[in-house]
């Protein structure tokens, strides 16, 4: 079956571009200053779901609340602590669970053991 691989590469600069309704520039633009960074393939850019989801979110910044560069610089890094933060928090989250599920089968078998 085929599972979809948000970070995997799978369009060009020109598609992404018309799905954003921006021209290209701006999105050469937004990696020249380091706020985007998609994979290349033979020298082409290639943008992954999770690529246009963050440039969606930029140009909401940019274009309807009217951040400039300087508030994406800070917007922008803040934004992605915090989610490498989540993603910590989640792994930690199922390390508890299987924790707890390792401690409630030792309790049974404990419990178990006595009843016999």
């Amino acid at each position: 079956m085929f599972t979809k691989n948000k970070d995997r590469p799978l369009y060009v600069i020109s598609v992404v571009a018309e799905m954003l309704g921006v021209h290209p520039q701006t999105l050469r633009l937004y990696e020249r200053e380091g706020f985007i960074a998609p994979t290349r393939s033979n020298k082409q850019r290639m943008y992954s779901d999770d690529d246009i989801d963050e440039l969606s979110f930029i140009l909401n910044l940019t274009k309807n609340l009217g951040v400039n560069k300087a508030g994406l610089e800070i917007i922008l890094p803040m934004r992605r602590r915090m989610q490498a933060f989540q993603d910590e928090m989640e792994q930690f989250m199922v390390c508890l669970e299987d924790e707890y599920k390792k401690e409630l089968q030792e309790r049974l078998k404990r419990v178990l053991r006595e009843v016999k």
